[in-house]
C-alpha cells in the first residue's frame, strides 16, 4: 500500500494504523444514477467539514475511516494498482465492523430489461462482470450499522424517477422498503436536497457516529425518514421574505426583495432549512439570493412541482387573500408607525435649544 497523501490522511488506511481502537468505516457508493453533485456539495461543509469528520478531530467523535471516491487515494478498479473497492468486499465479508453505508444516486430496477445493466460499481473477481449498484446494496445493507441516503436521487428517486423513466429508478427506501431497519435497529436515514445542503449531511453523519458510540439516542426522523431537527419547518417559516407574504407584497421580478410565491416558489409547503442555514458557510440559499424554492427536498419532486416558475396551485387563492388582508394590515401598521416612530411629546424637539449647549457656529 502506498503512503497516503496529506489530503487523504485518515481515510482508507489499515485499521492497525488507527491504533487499538476499532474505527467506524464509512462505505460510500456514488454509483447510483446521479451527477455526483452531492459529493461535490459536501466539500463545502463547514459545520462540521468533511475533513474534520475524516480526521476524527471533533471532540467525542470515534476514529473514522472514510472510503469515498472523492477523497480516497485508493481509488481504482478491481485487480488494478489500487485497492479502494476491496473495502467494500471486506464489508460484505464482515471484516470491517461497524460500518455506515452511504448511498448517492437513485437505484435503477435491474429486473426490467432483457440484458445489460443500468449502473454498477466495480467488478466481481469471480466472474469479471460488473457488480450492479443494487447488488451492492443487497450485499452491504444487512451488515451495515446504518444506511444513509444522501441527496434527493438516493432518498426519493429524484429526476431519474420521473414518470415514464426507462430505468425504473427509485430511492433507497423504495428499494429496501420504508420499514427497513439495520441490524442495529436504525431506519434508513434520508437527507434530501438537489444537491444536498452540505452541513445538513455532515451534521447527520456526525449524529450517527455519536449514536454508534452510545453518546446519542436513536436519531429522530420524520415520516419521510428525514432528520426531524433539520426538516421540521418549512422554507417559508425560515425565509426572510415571509413578512412580505403576510403583508400581501409579492415580487413580479427576481430582483425584488418581496415574496416569490407568484414567481413559482413552493416555500410555504416545503420542508427545508436552507433559508435559515444558508448554503455555504451560512451564506446563500435559494430564496435568500432571489431563487424560488422548487421543492427538491420533497418525496414528490420533481413530478408534483412542475412546471417550475409557474405560480403553485392554490397560490393564486392564498396570495389573493393575503393581498386583501395585507393591504389592511399595512394601512393599520402605517398608522401605528407614524405614532411610535416619534419621540414622546414631553421631549423638546423645538428649533430653539434649551439644553445649555452652545453651537460653535
Amino acid at each position: 500500500m502506498s503512503a497516503p497523501s496529506p489530503a487523504s490522511a485518515g481515510t482508507s488506511q489499515d485499521s492497525d494504523a488507527a491504533g487499538d481502537e476499532s474505527p467506524i468505516h464509512v462505505l460510500w457508493i456514488n454509483a447510483g444514477l446521479s451527477c455526483d453533485g452531492d459529493s461535490v456539495s459536501l466539500t463545502a461543509a463547514t459545520q462540521p467539514s468533511i475533513e474534520e469528520i475524516a480526521l476524527s478531530v471533533l471532540p467525542g467523535l470515534p476514529k473514522i475511516q472514510v472510503h469515498w471516491p472523492l477523497i480516497d487515494y485508493e481509488c481504482g478498479p478491481v485487480g488494478g494498482a489500487d485497492t479502494f473497492i476491496e473495502w467494500f468486499f471486506k464489508g460484505e465479508r464482515g471484516e470491517i465492523d461497524p460500518f455506515v453505508l452511504v448511498v448517492e444516486g437513485s437505484i435503477p430496477n435491474e429486473s426490467i430489461k432483457a440484458e445489460g445493466y443500468w449502473c454498477g460499481f466495480g467488478d466481481d473477481p469471480a466472474t469479471g462482470q460488473p457488480i450492479t449498484t443494487s447488488e451492492w446494496i443487497d450485499r452491504l445493507a444487512p451488515k451495515a450499522l446504518a444506511v444513509v441516503a444522501i441527496g434527493t436521487c438516493a432518498t426519493y428517486g429524484g429526476i431519474h424517477a420521473m414518470a415514464g423513466n426507462p430505468t425504473g429508478a427509485m430511492g433507497v427506501p423504495d428499494y429496501l422498503g420504508w420499514d427497513w431497519k439495520s441490524h442495529a435497529g436504525i431506519p434508513i436515514v434520508c437527507v434530501p436536497g438537489c444537491p444536498i445542503q452540505p452541513d445538513n449531511f455532515s451534521e447527520t453523519l456526525v449524529y450517527l457516529l455519536h449514536q454508534a458510540t452510545g453518546a446519542a439516542p436513536m436519531i429522530p426522523l420524520d415520516d419521510q425518514l428525514r432528520p426531524a431537527w433539520l426538516f421540521g419547518a418549512t422554507v417559508h417559516e425560515g425565509c426572510d421574505r415571509a413578512g412580505y407574504y403576510e403583508q400581501g407584497q409579492f415580487a413580479s421580478t427576481y430582483d425584488s426583495p418581496q415574496c416569490l410565491v407568484k414567481l413559482g416558489c413552493w416555500g410555504p409547503v416545503v420542508k427545508c432549512n436552507v433559508p435559515k442555514r444558508g448554503w455555504m458557510n451560512g451564506i446563500g440559499g435559494c430564496p435568500n439570493v432571489g431563487g424560488i424554492c422548487i421543492a427538491c427536498t420533497m418525496p414528490g419532486f420533481p413530478d408534483k412541482f412542475m412546471p417550475f416558475m409557474d405560480e403553485p396551485p392554490g397560490g393564486k387563492v392564498s396570495s389573493t387573500l393575503s393581498g386583501v388582508y395585507g393591504s389592511v394590515i399595512r394601512r393599520l401598521r402605517s398608522v401605528t408607525l407614524n405614532t411610535v416612530d416619534q419621540e414622546p411629546k414631553w421631549r423638546n424637539r423645538e428649533p430653539e435649544l434649551t439644553t445649555g449647549y452652545r453651537p460653535p457656529w
